[in-house]
């Protein structure tokens, strides 16, 4: 159903947010996969965060395209600022996210337009593929969106922590899902009055970590504002994510699952433990630990990197409950702080009477 209640294919809006000129041949393909569309999209949005530069260059190098605007990020730096400038500029009946170093497969779309004819659907989201170092040039891409190579995966990095480098991981089945993955997604337009924007305050933006999860609290909001809405996985709606060598490093995948951890303790402050957790303990309690028995299985198969993949994966669940535990102390010593401070606060002075640091 669209936008005016009346029935038809849904018109959609893409955003894509780009933020550095390191991906200029990422963007591009990106936006010439968006066109190459078997369902066109209606508008294609390129936001650039908070990089003027960037900004002029992308304008005057997209000038010309039909549908295609590019916009300057208005709110906080960062994802969440970006998107939400983007769903402000929207004129589609849904607003899809595709990531600026990323390539839709021509059926995207399509796929996802299939599901918004019942009612009770608000978002779509779709199967996102990792693009590994030495994968096909994204220059390349821009005529042909699908490559012709996916690079070569690390031996040792378990497929269940591709969401480590922004893909679709094992253990995620078609279907309803709780949350959407950022880089590969739709919403109703309808519904970001209902649920709000992406909030600022969790995921990339002024944090040096590479923090996220901003995609999970906006989806686990919308769904506690309208219980009655449904999130759909569909893995017929594909795209492919590049993955720079220095993301295939066991340093990054470290630190990334260190960062998740702390982005979910800021996802339970926001919605609840319960909501906030629910798929962590279904993943960490079953799907890692079959993860880690295959491999050791591999191992003795004679796939050697399968004992690198159940270190890795014993490794990440460890360090993501470090990051976890770490964030929530920080709210809790934050809330105890926030409690004391109107009974420490004299008047005209600041708290507990002391000066300023």
């Amino acid at each position: 159903m669209t936008h005016d209640g009346t029935t038809g294919e849904p018109r959609f809006s893409v955003v894509i947010c780009a933020y550095t000129d390191q991906r200029w041949d990422d963007v591009h393909a990106a936006v010439e996969s968006v066109r190459a569309q078997r369902h066109p999209a209606t508008e294609i949005i390129l936001v650039v965060d908070h990089n003027p530069a960037l900004h002029a260059r992308l304008a005057q190098s997209l000038a010309g395209i039909p549908g295609l605007s590019v916009a300057e990020n208005r709110e906080d730096r960062g994802l969440s600022g970006g998107k939400n400038t983007g769903v402000a500029i929207a004129t589609g009946d849904v607003v899809a996210f595709l990531d600026d170093d990323a390539v839709a497969a021509p059926g995207w779309l399509e796929a996802m337009a299939g599901h918004y004819a019942d009612p009770k659907v608000a978002g779509v989201g779709g199967l996102t593929l990792p693009m590994w170092p030495g994968s096909t040039p994204s220059a390349a891409l821009i005529h042909a969106p699908v490559p012709e190579t996916t690079g070569t995966r690390p031996g040792w990095f378990p497929e269940e922590f591709d969401w480590t480098v922004g893909c679709t991981y094992r253990g995620m089945k078609p279907g309803p899902i709780r949350n959407l993955m950022g880089g590969n997604a739709s919403f109703r337009r309808e519904m970001f009055p209902i649920a709000g924007g992406f909030d600022s305050g969790i995921g990339r933006g002024f944090h040096k970590r590479p923090l996220g999860c901003e995609e999970t609290e906006f989806c686990i909001r919308l769904r506690q504002r309208s219980p009655e809405s449904e999130l759909l996985y569909d893995d017929n709606a594909v795209i492919w994510h590049r993955v720079p060598k220095e993301r295939a490093r066991f340093s990054y995948f470290r630190e990334r699952c260190y960062a998740e951890g702390l982005s979910k303790a800021l996802v339970t402050q926001s919605v609840g433990s319960q909501d906030g957790l629910a798929s962590e303990r279904n993943h960490a309690l079953k799907t890692i630990p079959r993860g880690a028995v295959k491999g050791v299985g591999d191992a003795f198969r004679g796939d050697v990197g399968g004992l690198g993949r159940a270190a890795a994966l014993t490794i990440g669940l460890a360090w993501t409950a470090w990051g976890y535990g770490i964030g929530k102390a920080a709210a809790r010593r934050q809330a105890r702080r926030t409690r004391r401070a109107p009974k420490d606060t004299v008047a005209g002075g600041s708290p507990g009477g002391e000066g300023v640091a």
